[in-house]
């Protein structure tokens, strides 16, 4: 059975003060709720935050799991303002967020670096969380199964049988995020088994258990429709996981639309 994910991404928001201060929000709503142990809270703070949030949440019987949002490939070097796997390793995270839309849009990013911070991140025991999109223009002109298949392939394909079951897939509808469009939950799940198909093609019954997440702009009024979806594990929320009472209204979605 696949894991259930919602991650939250903060991007760059949040000091140290505002961000502790979403942390106890989130852990004080979320007592209140009944723990489902199959869906997974994952947070990802800024890089300056990671230290206070792990004590935070270190002691936490609720599910949550710390996160970054990005990282380089080499344990250390004269890489300056980069971060290194092993250092995130040494605050006990678990997740990296790795290929995100915006790393690609802003920093030029591509899959056979991403590639290399992939297999990194899994050598310390860390799970990648690997964004994969297409482009407005890309959905228009029917060519996003072509640009998704290829960035599935150069960033995912060259792991071992192994490694590929260490991976979550989160899928970006560029077009759909802070622009207003809106994927609808066909054109999720349409995708969503897209991705899951492709991983099959070479990892047969691995990509059965690779959990696929939904990155396009979901909210609390769309978010049950979407995890209905059979191929949609959870989401990789941004804007809405800026405030507490969204972010938990999301988690009871996906929660309640995968009752075990």
């Amino acid at each position: 059975m696949r894991t259930n994910i919602i991650a939250g991404n903060w991007k760059m928001n949040n000091d140290i003060f505002t961000g502790n201060n979403l942390i106890n929000q989130i852990i004080k709503l979320l007592e209140k709720e009944n723990a489902n142990p199959n869906v997974k809270i994952v947070i990802a703070p800024p890089y300056t935050n990671l230290s206070e949030a792990k004590e935070i949440i270190k002691n936490n019987t609720l599910n949550i799991y710390l996160s970054a949002q990005n990282c380089h490939y080499e344990d250390k070097g004269a890489f300056t303002g980069e971060i290194s796997p092993s250092m995130l390793d040494a605050l006990s995270v678990s997740y990296v967020i790795l290929g995100h839309s915006e790393r690609r849009l802003y920093f030029n990013e591509k899959d056979t670096i991403i590639a290399k911070k992939i297999t990194s991140v899994i050598n310390h025991k860390m799970t990648p969380i690997y964004c994969c999109g297409e482009l407005l223009e890309e959905r228009e002109n029917n060519t996003y199964k072509t640009v998704i298949k290829k960035q599935i392939e150069e960033a995912l394909f060259s792991l071992s049988n192994e490694q590929m079951q260490s991976i979550v897939i989160a899928y970006e509808p560029v077009w759909a995020i802070g622009t207003g469009k809106n994927a609808t939950s066909q054109e999720a799940q349409e995708v969503h088994q897209f991705i899951r198909q492709t991983i099959k093609s070479k990892y047969g019954t691995i990509a059965d258990n690779i959990p696929i997440l939904y990155g396009g702009s979901c909210k609390p009024d769309n978010a049950q429709e979407i995890f209905t979806m059979p191929d949609i594990d959870g989401g990789l929320i941004g804007g809405a996981s800026l405030k507490a009472s969204e972010f938990i209204s999301i988690w009871k979605s996906l929660k309640s639309s995968k009752t075990i």
